[in-house]
């Protein structure tokens, strides 16, 4: 959210980034084992951010915090790393500057937030200093500020939070992906729970290492299942691609990445008709997504989930799309 700040101009032009939300539709968790992911940017949630020269120290107003950013707690680590890369990477480590964000969604839901506000953020602070930025070099960036947050981020955040359409991530590497599912709506629900990516995946791996063969089994099936939504999205089969968020989500809760009020939620989203649901992001809090096959299914859903107990809930028009070679975004 937007906070009002009064910090002392400096001469330069105000910089401007903007990145949205992402779900993931299959694929958390087993993206870090190497597997592939599919997910899509919500581009009607979005994350804008601006960077305007200052004299004195830089002031962050992001995520709930304004105040110095020097002294912005440790939570908000990765939106004042982004803000250093940037500035390195722009040659303007002598330049202050006032750093706000403004978003649509909430963040700690599994909804991207600290990889879209650092994204943003850079964006920003590249625009104030007349820096571009290939697509790569931006995603590298906001990596180092990831790598912040979560430890040993897979990229897939980094990717997703900036591309124009559903895509495939595995091992670093982005492919746009066509999707034909007429119609279809994905409703996202906010559990009011706050998630922590670092927690889960922290979590998932002392597992594996401690069970590699049953653990790596289950994740494996996550990849598997990630292969069926991606021949689903292709094709055009809507139920297919539910039966499959059906499934992961199970797994995931085998995985004690769930929690009972993601349980109830999908449920409650099943119980109103939907072809699939599951949590998104690194569970344990968060959101969960389910797959409507239209505009009316998906108004009765956001309805039984709202009842069910989400405190928020949103829906996404999916957009039907087709793979451009060598298609590339920034």
């Amino acid at each position: 959210m937007h906070e009002d700040m009064d910090p002392h101009s400096a001469p330069g032009r105000e910089g401007h980034g903007r990145t949205w939300a992402k779900a993931i539709l299959l694929g958390e968790h087993s993206v870090v084992y190497g597997h592939p992911a599919i997910a899509v940017a919500l581009h009607d949630l979005r994350m804008e951010a601006t960077a305007t020269p200052i004299t004195g120290p830089s002031h962050l107003a992001s995520l709930g915090y304004s105040g110095p950013l020097a002294s912005s707690p440790q939570g908000f680590a990765c939106v004042a790393r982004a803000f250093e890369a940037a500035r390195e990477f722009a040659g303007r480590m002598d330049q202050s500057f006032a750093i706000a964000t403004r978003s649509d969604f909430p963040h700690e839901r599994g909804l991207g937030s600290s990889a879209a506000a650092s994204g943003a953020i850079i964006r920003a602070v590249l625009d104030a200093c007349g820096r571009s930025a290939s697509a790569e070099e931006l995603f590298a960036l906001t990596q180092m500020a990831e790598q912040v947050a979560h430890g040993r981020p897979s990229g897939l955040d980094a990717a997703a939070t900036c591309a124009p359409g559903p895509i495939r991530f595995q091992g670093g590497r982005m492919t746009p992906l066509s999707q034909r599912i007429e119609g279809a709506c994905l409703v996202i629900a906010d559990s009011g729970v706050h998630g922590s990516t670092r927690q889960a995946v922290e979590g998932l791996r002392a597992r594996y290492e401690q069970d590699a063969q049953g653990i790596g089994a289950l994740i494996g099936r996550l990849g598997e299942l990630t292969t069926t939504a991606e021949v689903a999205l292709d094709e055009g089969e809507a139920p297919a691609l539910g039966a499959a968020m059906d499934q992961a989500h199970a797994i995931l809760a085998e995985l004690e990445l769930s929690l009972p009020v993601l349980d109830r939620l999908t449920a409650a989203a099943r119980g109103a008709g939907a072809l699939g649901a599951k949590l998104t992001g690194g569970g344990l809090g968060g959101c969960i997504i389910a797959l409507a096959g239209d505009p009316g299914a998906a108004g009765r859903i956001g309805s039984a989930l709202r009842q069910a107990g989400a405190a928020t809930t949103w829906t996404y028009r999916m957009r039907t799309s087709e793979i451009r070679e060598a298609e590339r975004w920034q």
